[in-house]
């Protein structure tokens, strides 16, 4: 039963994906889909987005094994969002004919830094969908007894043949489906996995105190403080969710569909980390990547497991499509066509996008058979984009003072920030070299060529 549940739901998400993505007749529709979507849209495909693997099974599985402190790292992400909908979102129609972070990043900084922006958006992208990718082996593996191998195959298949085809469009109706049933059945698993454990006081009493507990230490208070700021920078402005910002009818579309995504992570990412108690509760000597799917199993009946487990599979399949269609912009938009001498006819654009996606994805399967810790590669990918692209991207659309001595003074900065904290130093007092390198960058950006940075004027609009 469970396995027809989950092939029946595939065969579902892979027409509708084929279905929404016919007729895509060039890259502005491939890559914004005609930015045409309201805030409940935006809302569930950046949602469904973020919450890939690292987030869901990630979360789960750290929480197994140091507990709610992840829990509240995680929340770094939450507020990120939130400042997100705040500052950034009302800006982004001074960018209506923007379909990627480069043709925001070369009006103020030049076509370096677009070639620059486009080259690290890719190598974060391809990381972070290896990811998600080496997620969907363990779960076709675990409930479909299907090889590693196979089930990655199967589970990257239908996300790249969609994702080829329709862009944009299909990426966006997919994600809408895929969230419906992630935001259904997660908290499911946790709801009877208590349950299952003997309520909340018997939860409580079986797991550790000191997984329900923030750290005493002062330095490891440092080190969560550090985490938190990983995940409130790690994932800022990166290529998906700069999408999602130029994909709305209007900015109040926008505004408001990223505030929702920001309060709406706080309860979930709690969900998520719960099950790895509970996970913990049921089974001390488990593998703690297994947490969340040890629990359907054993928590749930086997018609209930097929509908979470196509929950799981959303999870992770709604981040791939996502990151694996951002990587493939990137590629196309803002690493070819700056070095082409010749611009790209229309079709050969599209063309391109969609051959881009296609190998991205193929290469991204190799990557994920060498990934063990979900999280641990996302926090990894991370450090290729905030500590170099963040500050001046941010500083553009914020409308600050920019130049390109600020942006080459600032990736500079963040790189050798990142590389002398982790590697020389081994990243003292538990202290991520992504945040180091980052405040390197925002210092190095601001303290050059104060005389010759331009200000674009941008107000924050009220959005009532």
């Amino acid at each position: 039963m469970q396995a027809t549940i989950i092939f029946i739901y595939l065969f579902v998400i892979l027409m509708v994906g084929l279905w929404a993505g016919r007729n895509i007749k060039n890259m502005n529709e491939y890559a914004t889909a005609g930015r045409s979507f309201g805030f409940l849209a935006i809302f569930a495909t950046l949602s469904a987005s973020f919450i890939g693997g690292g987030f869901s099974m990630g979360n789960a599985e750290k929480v197994f094994l140091v507990g709610v402190t992840n829990i509240v790292a995680l929340w770094g992400f939450s507020l990120k969002e939130i400042l997100v909908a705040r500052f950034i979102a009302p800006n982004m129609h001074h960018y209506p004919e923007a379909i990627s972070v480069g043709d925001i990043m070369e009006p103020a900084y030049g076509r370096e830094a677009r070639i620059f922006s486009g080259l690290f958006g890719v190598i974060l992208c391809a990381g972070i969908l290896g990811a998600q990718i080496s997620a969907m082996g363990y779960i076709f593996n675990l409930y479909l007894g299907l090889e590693r191998m196979l089930g990655i195959l199967l589970g990257c298949g239908i996300v790249i043949a969609y994702s080829t085809v329709g862009g944009m469009r299909a990426v966006v109706w997919t994600d809408i489906i895929q969230f419906v049933v992630l935001a259904t059945g997660i908290p499911l698993v946790l709801y009877f996995g208590i349950e299952d454990v003997g309520g909340l006081d018997a939860l409580w009493h079986a797991v550790p105190a000191n997984h329900l507990e923030l750290p005493g230490d002062p330095l490891a208070m440092i080190g969560l403080a550090s985490l938190f700021l990983t995940f409130l920078l790690g994932e800022t402005l990166v290529p998906p969710y700069v999408q999602r910002l130029l994909i709305g009818k209007n900015n109040r579309e926008v505004w408001r569909g990223t505030l929702l995504s920001g309060l709406f992570s706080i309860p979930f990412f709690a969900v998520t980390g719960l099950i790895g108690l509970v996970a913990l509760a049921l089974n001390p000597s488990l593998d703690a990547n297994l947490a969340m799917p040890y629990v359907i199993r054993e928590a749930l009946s086997p018609a209930m497991q097929g509908i979470v487990i196509a929950a799981v599979v959303s999870i992770i399949m709604s981040s791939a499509d996502s990151f694996l269609n951002a990587a493939a912009i990137a590629f196309s938009n803002d690493l070819v066509r700056p070095l082409r001498r010749q611009p790209l006819s229309t079709r050969a654009s599209l063309r391109l996008a969609r051959w881009t996606t296609l190998v991205v994805g193929v290469l991204a399967v190799i990557f994920a058979l060498s990934i063990n810790s979900v999280l641990d590669i996302l926090i990894y990918s991370y450090n290729f984009w905030a500590p170099t692209v963040l500050v001046p991207l941010a500083a553009a659309l914020l409308g600050l003072g920019v130049s390109r001595r600020r942006f080459l003074a600032g990736a500079a900065g963040g790189v050798i920030g990142v590389l002398a904290w982790k590697y020389l130093l081994a990243s003292p007092f538990g202290i991520d070299g992504l945040v180091v390198g980052t405040l390197m960058n925002l210092i190095c950006f601001f303290a050059v060529d104060r005389q010759s940075a331009v200000r674009r004027p941008v107000a924050i609009e009220v959005l009532k």
